[in-house]
């Protein structure tokens, strides 16, 4: 009878001490995942969509920066590389299926796209995810603190991807970028798959500024533009004025097929911003863009913001990716004192249709287009248009 007791009571004191041990562990660890839940239960999947040179890499790192979030700059960079004599619509569906798996903190994906001895370094510009620089993946960078990409990229270096696969675990959102995809058909089945919770940001800039840092930058995107004209031969003074159109009428597609007539899985799922509305008024559009993805503004970040926006710098330095303090309001127009009249007037012939959709206003002169004080921004209304001629195939939905 009384060893009974004894074990009774021993069990009742086991209950309680692993009680109290719980409610001290969750109180340390809430920092990195919610007690009482697992992270990957009630994730929320984020695509960030637009094209190269629109101001992505610094909207990448305002997600990047938020603790809740688990960031990856342009995975399909892989799945391009691996396959440089394909075209753009060959690789959309493997592309598609390698974010599936990362969406759901898969890394073994990359298994097709990199050698077999692989550090974490092995993953495109990976020292730009502060998830890659702070706990479990390295123990440099608290979570609630900003990264440092210098210093991740020396002493965050490990061999394998399992760190980077179990950090995604713990983040309740995997945000990842991608200027590799032209439309949204191929994407339907990850709307629809259950095990995700897909939203689309679909970032947008004037093609004119597009095409004038595409040309500052043109060694950077040789390979990538032919991927982008399925290898299509033309003078080299008109490749830039194609891929350009390309671009634009990708965008076109996408914002068509998310606003007019879209099925019901896309509902409340898109969301459009402007790269100069983002300029304007970053902490309003990155508010936004936060609520919309179930993210909270802090006021670390509302401090990281305006000087990342409001600096002395007028673009990047010492690589294609690198991100800034700069002014963004003057970056967003540099175009128009910087890039001759007669490249204005062919890029505003080949995307006459985007312009018109998107909201960016023409100019019809160079003295226009100089004068600074005329806005070019239209401001958003609800637009019907339709794309009627195309040179892209519809893809299958497969």
């Amino acid at each position: 009878m009384f060893r009974s007791k004894v074990s009774f009571s021993t069990m009742i004191f086991v209950v309680v001490l692993q009680a109290v041990v719980m409610v001290l562990f969750c109180s340390w660890y809430l920092h990195l995942s919610p007690c009482g839940s697992t992270p990957s239960d009630k994730k929320v999947h984020v695509l960030l969509l637009s094209s190269w040179r629109s101001g992505s890499s610094f909207m990448g790192q305002v997600f990047s920066q938020h603790p809740s979030v688990f960031y990856l700059m342009e995975p399909g960079f892989h799945v391009w590389t691996a396959h440089p004599k394909s075209g753009v619509r060959s690789l959309r569906m493997a592309l598609r299926d390698l974010f599936r798996s990362l969406f759901q903190c898969d890394f073994s994906v990359m298994d097709s796209y990199m050698p077999e001895q692989r550090n974490v370094s092995s993953l495109f510009m990976w020292s730009e995810s502060r998830a890659l620089c702070s706990p479990p993946a390295c123990s440099l960078t608290p979570r609630d603190q900003f990264s440092n990409q210098t210093l991740c990229a020396k002493k965050c270096d490990v061999r394998g991807l399992q760190g980077a696969e179990q950090a995604c675990g713990t983040y309740s959102h995997v945000v990842l970028k991608t200027v590799r995809f032209f439309e949204l058909e191929s994407l339907y089945p990850l709307f629809q798959d259950p095990n995700l919770d897909l939203r689309i940001i679909h970032l947008v800039r004037d093609p004119r500024a597009v095409y004038r840092s595409r040309e500052q930058s043109s060694d950077s995107f040789v390979a990538d533009t032919a991927v982008l004209l399925e290898h299509r031969h033309m003078p080299a003074g008109e490749v830039g004025y194609h891929a350009i159109q390309e671009i634009c009428r990708s965008h076109v597609r996408i914002n068509e097929r998310a606003t007019v007539n879209a099925p019901p899985f896309l509902e409340g799922r898109y969301r459009m911003v402007r790269y100069e509305d983002m300029a304007q008024d970053p902490l309003k559009e990155i508010a936004s863009l936060y609520n919309f993805m179930g993210l909270e503004m802090t006021t670390e970040l509302k401090e990281w913001i305006y000087k990342m926006t409001n600096g002395s710098g007028k673009g990047p330095k010492g690589g294609t990716f690198k991100i800034t303090s700069r002014n963004a309001v003057d970056v967003s127009r540099a175009w128009r004192t910087m890039l001759p009249h007669s490249k204005v007037k062919r890029v505003q012939e080949v995307c006459k249709e985007a312009m018109l959709l998107l909201g960016y206003r023409t100019v019809d002169s160079e003295k226009e287009q100089k004068k600074l004080d005329i806005d070019l921004l239209v401001p958003q209304e609800p637009y019907q248009f339709s794309w009627l001629a195309t040179k892209t195939e519809q893809p299958s939905q497969s």
